[in-house]
């Protein structure tokens, strides 16, 4: 199975969604988001195995890609404005009905999560995502890639805004899924981002995968996805 149409959202030749055939009875709208860490050396193609999976199991699937940095005009917070323009898009050109679920890996996770806390979808599957800008600068995660995002030192308080962590509750159901092998994105951030995540009182799931790395999420053989999207199919039954 292959997309079937693009629906362009923007002038930029990075503002557009590949739509995926729609089922005859559609369990609802996945938006499925790239990582990357926002460089636009990597594309939406990344997603594609999970997209034809979940297009066969009956969901009605957008991919989508966005600016990113270094070469493509992105960074905060036109990247956010990119993702919930077009999953606006997207509800108007082709809404199948039922919920609308946003399925993110690693910087696509962080966009993810915050599309929830912005009412744009109303599930979230966070895959090893980044959920903490201050902290990912400190640490230097992906050579570096935060500081390029925001334009700006970490003591500006933009960081704050632009991350999960921080604008919790999010107010909607969430999954996010990490293995502790993660070279990418260290487990930690996401342990911690439960259990503020928990305490602000968000209904949210915590898989936790010994022995797995940070791309074996996105494999739709891999049991992490087979578990993600086992939760995905009992939260919208």
């Amino acid at each position: 199975m292959k997309p079937e149409a693009v629906l362009g959202y923007g002038s930029s030749r990075s503002q557009f969604v590949e739509l995926w055939p729609v089922p005859p009875r559609s369990r609802g709208l996945a938006v499925l988001l790239h990582g990357g860490f926002w460089r636009a050396r990597h594309g939406l193609d990344q997603m594609d195995p999970l997209c034809a999976d979940l297009a066969e199991r009956g969901w009605s699937v957008a991919n989508v890609e966005y600016r990113c940095t270094l070469g493509d005009a992105g960074g905060w917070p036109g990247t956010l404005t990119d993702v919930l323009e077009a999953i606006d898009s997207v509800r108007q050109h082709r809404d199948p009905g039922g919920p609308a679920v946003a399925i993110g890996h690693s910087a696509g996770g962080h966009l993810a999560l915050l599309a929830a806390a912005s009412a744009a979808v109303d599930l979230t599957v966070a895959l090893a995502p980044v959920t903490d800008l201050p902290r990912s600068a400190e640490a230097g995660l992906g050579e570096g890639a935060a500081p390029l995002f925001m334009g700006t030192t970490p003591e500006a308080g933009s960081y704050r805004a632009a991350s999960p962590r921080f604008r919790l509750p999010l107010g909607k159901p969430h999954l996010v899924v990490h293995g502790d092998a993660d070279e990418r994105v260290p487990v930690d951030h996401s342990r911690d981002y439960v259990a503020a995540a928990r305490h602000a009182g968000d209904a949210v799931d915590y898989l936790e995968l010994p022995d797995v790395g940070h791309f074996e999420l996105i494999d739709p053989s891999h049991h992490s996805w087979i578990e993600a999207r086992s939760w995905l199919a009992n939260a919208v039954r």
